[in-house]
């Protein structure tokens, strides 16, 4: 009889929970892989996450042993959670770890061993992509306060309808303790709803009155970051971030729940708050030498984000805007219509629009409400043509939005406007999922012949 593997001993079933498991690699593929910087690190990030079933279950053996000391906050959403993780962090007095907001399943391992036994609280993100996924995650963090920032259509294709969303997401917030915290989005009607589904404490965020905080007057300080006044623990202060948006706000106010618990003085938590700056393709602002400024967000483009990016530009001051954009990351049902009604948005907004392999969808939508058919252009997959059309396009006084799916890698258009050399033109690169275009060797390198691998 054969002896069952490690992966039947340690790792249960937790193999059937990755949505997306690691393929073998052909031997057509080895010189990629082999010959190039970011093939070895995907080699071996490939090797890595076939063990994780295994690490999966020591990081709860570590969590329920060595690590029962630490107070533990998990960070969860459709959206929203990666900022409020990094600002949560820094109001805590903590530093965020270059990793930290690396979510998803296979990395919550590592998350957990990068806590210390003396540590006193500990922030970790978590992500999903499938059904079952959230109550494995939970069970191994066995977390003291749960922030929920959303519930959206990011998941349309793993998870279907935002019901089912938010009974998956609602599995961290029933893993609490009794004496533990749900700190919940009280503006999100399916976020507000978890609070029926735990008998920890209740504390919500959001621009409601009915949240415990919550915030008034919200003001775009361009591009600086936002003001807004807070209202918590009793108090009224005004408070400036470094954050740029009115939904930037809610990680924010967040933050402010997280540490008012932790018995940290109002005082200390807006010090820290006013120092926490935006992170790289999440609406951070980048001025180009020539006067011009992008914004940059880039790193996803679910729906709900796109309209959240529109608001900012529409309500930042600008001689012209320009809008890059590429299609919604799992569209809902019925597709065209949110197409449409973006398209028009955009032309209502903006004086040009750059469509990276997205123009077919957004088209109509911008031809139909008033935008001249020179000013929609269609740049395919080619960010090379997107980069020299930009170059002699942009003049001094423009704002110029780039938005688009995190595996476009579309910062390579702001990274090549601002000096750096830029040779990768691969139109969809799944090969540096977790690997940033500034820090990738093949950015300058570029592939040449060798095959992009996946």
């Amino acid at each position: 009889m054969k002896s069952p593997g490690l992966s039947a001993w340690f790792g249960g079933g937790l193999t059937r929970l990755q949505r997306r498991p690691p393929r073998r690699y052909t031997l057509r593929e080895l010189p990629s892989v082999l010959g190039t910087p970011l093939g070895r690190r995907r080699f071996v990030r490939h090797l890595r996450h076939r063990c994780w079933p295994v690490l999966f279950r020591l990081a709860g053996l570590c969590r329920r042993t060595l690590l029962r000391k630490p107070h533990l906050v998990a960070v969860v959403g459709s959206y929203g959670k990666t900022t409020a993780t990094r600002v949560i962090t820094g109001v805590l007095g903590k530093k965020l770890h270059p990793r930290a907001t690396a979510n998803a399943i296979s990395q919550i391992p590592y998350a957990v061993f990068r806590v210390r036994p003396w540590n006193d609280v500990a922030v970790i993100e978590a992500g999903i992509e499938c059904q079952g996924q959230m109550t494995a995650i939970a069970d191994v963090l066995r977390p003291d306060c749960a922030v929920v920032m959303s519930v959206g259509s990011e998941h349309h294709s793993s998870l279907g309808t935002l019901e089912v969303t938010r009974d998956e997401k609602a599995n961290m917030v029933r893993a609490l303790p009794d004496l533990g915290v749900a700190v919940l989005n009280g503006d999100d009607p399916n976020v507000l709803w978890m609070s029926s589904q735990t008998r920890a404490r209740v504390v919500t965020f959001g621009f409601g009155e009915a949240n415990q905080v919550r915030a008034t007057d919200p003001q775009l300080d361009w591009p600086h970051g936002t003001r807004f006044r807070l209202h918590a623990g009793g108090e009224v202060r005004d408070v400036r971030i470094r954050l740029v948006g009115r939904h930037m706000i809610y990680p924010a106010l967040a933050a402010v729940a997280v540490a008012l618990e932790r018995g940290i003085s109002m005082d200390r938590i807006l010090s820290r708050l006013e120092c926490v700056t935006q992170a790289p393709g999440r609406l951070s602002v980048h001025p180009l030498e020539n006067g011009a400024t992008i914004l940059r967000d880039d790193a996803k483009s679910a729906l709900e984000t796109i309209d959240a990016a529109l608001d900012v530009l529409e309500e930042a001051p600008a001689q012209r805007k320009i809008v890059v954009f590429g299609p919604i990351t799992e569209p809902p049902p019925h597709s065209r219509q949110f197409y449409r009604a973006l398209g028009a948005r955009v032309a209502n907004i903006a004086q040009l629009a750059v469509c990276v392999d997205s123009y077919k969808h957004y088209k109509p939508g911008l031809l139909e409400a008033g935008m001249p058919r020179e000013s929609v252009v269609d740049a395919g997959a080619d960010l090379t043509r997107v980069i020299d059309l930009l170059r002699g396009a942009l003049r001094p006084g423009d704002l110029m939005l780039i938005k688009g799916r995190g595996t476009q890698k579309l910062e390579r258009i702001a990274l090549a406007l601002g000096g750096r050399q830029v040779a990768c033109t691969v139109g969809s690169c799944p090969a540096a999922r977790g690997a940033h275009c500034p820090i990738c060797p093949m950015l300058e390198r570029g592939w040449g012949r060798l095959r992009v691998i996946a």
